[in-house]
């Protein structure tokens, strides 16, 4: 017998992509099962990988641009056209002009960061003749709700003295009216598309700023300086387009950016796997697999509300298949993803480390984290005959 197995995970954020991560998992399981029959399905949900997870897939090509980062220092970052497409289609992802990992971790403050680098990443798809775009919502190290975007490509943020806004999330209290004139007449004939997490709000009691800032460096006082900016950038689009953002679906994704996307830009949002399971192919190994293994950086009470662990888990279950996730670090409630079709979970961690390490080694952690897991699941199996399964006597592994 021949065991069938689909590794379908995230990347680790800050650290190794889904590819690599896929590639991690693989190896521990051969130290296992040397003939089992491996399909790898790395995915993506928005942020980081997304624009060359989907090129990939569909053949087509890379551009890489220099465009202004979070904290306004020029960085070098991409977008691409799709292959096979009938529109000339380009993708995009935030996280490669506006990620957290472009923020330097002693100067992360989600009051300043911005999203500007996003609309010259969407105005250099435009001048390469793009008929659709897409976007991927995720990894953002901004609360700006998208106005950087939206002021790259021409609209007017202006304040009670008809002076321009500022960039970044601390510049929105100060927004007093919205204009679209000299907004790029591009976007009027162009579909963009946005693949974003339904879950994230911009305003309320889940409101992004609650929710992320903390994540992205924010205090207590600064979450609540955020929250009141993005309020007001909503009061303002209420103002001007009669469009309740507040709490929509999607509005929240990337630090507000889906509201920016959706308001100034006259984007559709999406469910973020609607648009990623259109190209990538973990809907097909399904029915062909015996076990199914995710991963993500950090399992937690969050891991529910659209991450890609419990997205692969639900469609899994469609076929009875057994799940069973690899985190890196196992976080607040976690234990809420059994009730997700999760069926069981690990972290990578073998002894106390501090972060820098945990990332250097985590193509070691992981190979082991996947070793350890399926010598639990063949004991599991009640310990197979060799006939039925080949398996390796059990040892130590040791790190290299």
């Amino acid at each position: 017998m021949t065991l069938n197995i689909l590794i379908a995970p995230s990347g680790f954020k800050e650290s190794l992509g889904a590819d690599e991560i896929a590639d991690c998992i693989a190896s521990g399981i051969l130290r296992v099962i040397p003939n089992a029959n491996i399909r790898k399905a790395p995915l993506v949900d928005g942020g980081e990988g997304f624009t060359k997870a989907l090129v990939a897939a569909t053949g087509g090509t890379i551009h890489e641009i220099e465009v202004m980062g979070p904290v306004g220092q020029s960085v070098q970052s991409h977008f691409g056209f799709l292959g096979g497409t009938d529109q000339k289609t380009a993708v995009l992802e935030m996280s490669a002009a506006a990620g957290l990992r472009l923020v330097p971790r002693d100067v992360r403050d989600p009051r300043l960061t911005t999203t500007y680098g996003v609309g010259e990443l969407i105005k250099a798809a435009l001048d390469r003749g793009a008929e659709r775009i897409l976007v991927g919502c995720g990894d953002s190290g901004t609360n700006d709700g998208g106005a950087g975007m939206a002021q790259a490509l021409g609209v007017g943020l202006f304040d009670a003295c008809g002076n321009p806004i500022g960039l970044g999330g601390s510049e929105l209290h100060k927004l007093d009216r919205i204009s679209m004139e000299n907004r790029d007449r591009r976007l009027d004939g162009v579909q963009i598309d946005v693949a974003c997490n339904w879950h994230n709000l911009l305003c309320g009691p889940n409101g992004v700023a609650r929710v992320f800032g903390p994540q992205k460096g924010a205090s207590p006082e600064v979450v609540a300086s955020l929250e009141a900016g993005l309020e007001n950038y909503a009061a303002a689009i209420w103002r001007t387009f009669n469009l309740d953002v507040r709490e929509m679906p999607g509005s929240g994704a990337s630090g507000g950016l889906g509201t920016g996307l959706l308001a100034l830009l006259g984007a559709k949002l999406h469910p973020r796997y609607d648009i990623v399971m259109e190209y990538l192919e973990l809907d097909r190994w399904l029915p062909e697999s015996d076990l199914v293994i995710t991963a993500e950086g950090c399992i937690d009470f969050q891991t529910p509300r659209g991450k890609i662990p419990v997205e692969v888990a639900k469609r899994a279950k469609r076929y009875n298949l057994p799940v069973i996730a690899i985190a890196g670090t196992i976080g607040k409630d976690a234990s809420i993803n059994i009730d997700h079709g999760i069926d069981a979970f690990t972290a990578i961690l073998e002894t106390p480390c501090d972060l820098a390490e945990a990332i250097d080694r985590a193509p070691i952690l992981v190979a082991n984290a996947a070793e350890r897991m399926v010598r639990m699941i063949m004991l599991g199996y009640g310990l197979p005959k060799k006939d039925r399964l080949s398996i390796v006597p059990p040892r130590i592994s040791k790190a290299a």
